[in-house]
């Protein structure tokens, strides 16, 4: 059994655990309530910057898209301005054949501007038709061409940077399913023969 004199001295040190318990609870308190509000302060950081930022992007996004519209339009004036002087001079031109001329090279001029801002004319005529690139507005039938085959342009198509702004309109030649079965044979039977005759020169070798 504890004497009463240890039984004083732990009554003595009750109160002190306690206070400096309750130092150490207070202190992580303090140190807590600067952490949530270090925390806090940086959120409303972050809210402000995330809301001047989309308060900035549209006009930015506006602003980019002003810039192209002016740097097209620009591009494109000086054919603007010399279809203005072919038509001033068309009537005192000499000849049709200068004022065909004159459209020629606004045409061109067009043309490399529209290059410029990666522009490409869709290539048709003699091309397979593509689906994705061609847009079928009549079929013909001509033998003496492969089936799938473009036979006209009716329309010019273009791509802005691999990407079809409109699809070409042509004429594509679409032969009867019985021509396509004896172009096909005709196919088989010269392969037949070239792989027979392949055949008979390595057994002109071997002999």
């Amino acid at each position: 059994m504890k004497s009463k004199k240890e039984k004083s001295t732990d009554q003595d040190d009750t109160p002190k655990v306690k206070e400096r318990n309750i130092r150490k609870l207070q202190k992580q308190v303090e140190e807590l309530t600067k952490e949530k509000d270090k925390i806090f302060e940086q959120l409303q950081r972050v809210s402000a910057d995330y809301t001047n930022y989309q308060k900035r992007t549209p006009k930015q996004i506006a602003d980019s898209v002003s810039y192209e519209k002016k740097s097209i339009i620009r591009s494109l004036l000086p054919s603007l301005d010399n279809f203005d002087h072919a038509l001033a001079g068309a009537e005192s031109a000499e000849s049709a054949e200068s004022v065909i001329e004159g459209m020629r090279l606004i045409f061109a001029h067009l043309l490399d501007a529209l290059r410029a801002h990666g522009v490409k004319i869709i290539e048709t005529k003699g091309q397979q038709f593509d689906p994705a690139l061609h847009e079928a507005v009549m079929q013909k039938a001509e033998t003496d061409k492969a089936d799938g085959i473009i036979l006209e342009e009716f329309q010019r198509g273009y791509t802005l940077n691999g990407q079809v702004v409109r699809p070409s309109k042509v004429i594509v030649n679409k032969l009867p399913a019985d021509d396509i079965a004896e172009d096909i044979n005709e196919d088989g039977d010269e392969g037949e023969e070239a792989s027979q005759a392949d055949q008979e020169n390595d057994t002109d070798r071997q002999e």
